[in-house]
Formats: structure tokens, C-alpha cells, sequence
């Protein structure tokens, strides 16, 4: 089996530890080059994990990126809360800011994948000199719309009701229904499983609420001046291409639009993806 067959068990060069931070503590992978030229804080989106970035991981650290993943509040291997307010975007953005301050004296470089691009956004709004850049990876510039939009409200029917567990299988079961489904062997079968059931239900549902509501903030953060990479897949299915070209426009943004890749670029197709944050970081 390949790496890319693997992709969120890429094997990498990180190390699992805790980040403890003045809001908690989170779940991390953390990478450690020889000679760092900069840190990445690396932030995944709904129903993901720190792991939605092992793929380009060792290329980043070999490049001398010093990058640490994340576990949003509630997902996986990070503790939630029982308030489904602290699942808003602002609160969330929050949680990111004192990661970065945790991590580094100095301004880190923000990645944002998909949900977690709208997290991000928020942190830098709230606190821009903590910040070299923001990457959004796969984001829009308003709350989720499209087919999307009913997987997230179908959930809502679900969550808290029903085991964890059952909740996956019966998404998987409607997944299968989609002929581009992608149906993973195993470790990656248990692994998605895994990851679902240990994420807090009050987690999915205070972000999907937030996912569904949040409303364009492009003018806020075009305001901060950070400087803003919007990078995506050519086959996004989650908020469209032209609509995230929009928004770079309106940002005034670097693009960089990956080949071969739809939803899920460092996955997906990591190479590129690799060398498109490398030479924005490095620019």
C-alpha cells in the first residue's frame, strides 16, 4: 500500500503530544526540523482531524517548516465542551489564536482547511499581528450552501440520539449511494470510524450550526492586511471553485488551484499542494 493510499496514516516524522494553551488543552502532531525558517499552524475542518494533513507533513519538515496540526475543540483526541456556544466560529478563532501564542513568541503562518478555513479567518479578524499569513484551503466566503449543506442538517436529526457509531454507519450507508464515494480498506476504514465516534455530538452540532450560518466576513479580513493564500482543489465539492476564486478577488489573494484534487488538495493530491504552501510561505 502507498503512502498516498494511506493518506491520513501517512506515515510521518511528528510527534503526538498535548498543546496547552490559555483556553485548554488540544491534541497535536508537532514537527521539528533541524533549522526551522517558520511555523505552520495547521487547523482541519468539520468531522476532521490533525491527520487530514499527515500527507504533506514530511515534506513541509524537510523544506524546514515547523508545523503543528490540531485538533479543534471536540474533534478526536481534544477534550469538548458541553456549551454548544463554544462551537461558534468566533469562539473557535479564539481557541486558534491562543494555540498560536502557545506555539510561537513570534507570528505563525495559518492554515485553515475547509471549516476550519472559517475558524481561522476569525483569529486573524480578532488578532491579526499574531499571525504571518493565512492559507485558506478549500473555504468559502459565507456559510456552507449545495449538497453539502443537507449531509450537515441531515446529522442534525441524529446527533445526540443515537450512538456514534451508529450515526457513521448509517452515513456510510448513505455515502455508498454517491457512485464518486470513496470507500476506504483498511487501517483507513477504522480509522474514519474511530475518529467519528470519539468526536463529541455537541461538537458537530455546535460547528455545523456555525458552518451553516456564518455570514461573509471577506471585508473584515481583507482589512487586517495578512497577507491570504486561497487554495483549492479543480473539482471542489464543497463551496464551488469560481465562488472561492470570488473571494480572492475580493481578498486580493494569492491563488493556487491543485490539480487532480477536489475537497481535500493534501490529501488528495499532496505534492502539489506541498509545493504551493511552500513557495507562498517562502514568498
Amino acid at each position: 500500500m502507498t503512502d498516498t493510499d494511506l493518506r491520513q496514516l501517512t506515515p510521518t516524522l511528528a510527534h503526538r503530544r498535548d498543546l496547552h494553551t490559555s483556553r485548554g488543552d488540544f491534541a497535536a502532531i508537532w514537527t521539528e526540523p533541524d533549522e526551522p525558517c517558520g511555523t505552520v499552524l495547521a487547523v482541519p475542518g468539520y468531522t476532521g482531524s490533525k491527520e487530514d494533513f499527515a500527507p504533506i507533513l514530511n515534506p513541509l519538515t524537510a523544506a524546514g517548516w515547523a508545523v503543528v496540526a490540531v485538533d479543534q475543540r471536540g474533534q478526536y483526541e481534544s477534550a469538548g465542551s458541553d456549551d454548544s456556544a463554544a462551537y461558534s466560529t468566533d469562539e473557535l478563532g479564539l481557541d486558534v489564536a491562543a494555540m498560536a501564542a502557545t506555539i510561537c513568541d513570534g507570528p505563525v503562518h495559518l492554515l485553515g482547511h475547509s471549516f476550519g478555513g472559517l475558524t481561522t479567518r476569525s483569529a486573524v479578524i480578532a488578532d491579526p499581528a499574531r499571525f504571518s499569513s493565512l492559507t485558506l484551503m478549500s473555504t468559502g466566503p459565507r456559510h456552507l450552501e449545495g449538497s453539502r449543506k443537507g449531509v450537515v442538517e441531515a446529522a442534525f436529526a441524529l446527533l445526540g440520539k443515537l450512538p456514534m457509531d451508529q450515526i457513521y454507519d448509517l452515513g456510510q450507508q448513505l455515502a455508498g449511494q454517491d457512485p464518486a464515494f470513496f470507500a476506504p480498506a483498511e487501517p483507513l476504514k477504522s480509522f474514519y470510524k474511530d475518529r467519528f465516534v470519539r468526536t463529541a455530538a455537541i461538537s458537530l452540532l455546535g460547528m455545523g450550526q456555525a458552518m451553516l450560518s456564518e455570514p461573509d466576513r471577506v471585508e473584515q479580513l481583507r482589512r487586517t492586511d495578512v497577507r491570504t493564500l486561497v487554495i483549492y482543489g479543480e473539482s471542489d465539492n464543497a463551496w464551488s471553485p469560481a465562488l472561492q476564486q470570488t473571494m480572492a478577488n475580493r481578498l486580493g489573494a494569492e491563488v493556487a488551484i491543485i490539480s487532480g484534487a477536489a475537497h481535500s488538495p493534501a490529501i488528495e493530491n499532496p505534492s502539489a499542494t506541498f509545493e504551493a504552501l511552500n513557495n507562498f510561505w517562502r514568498a
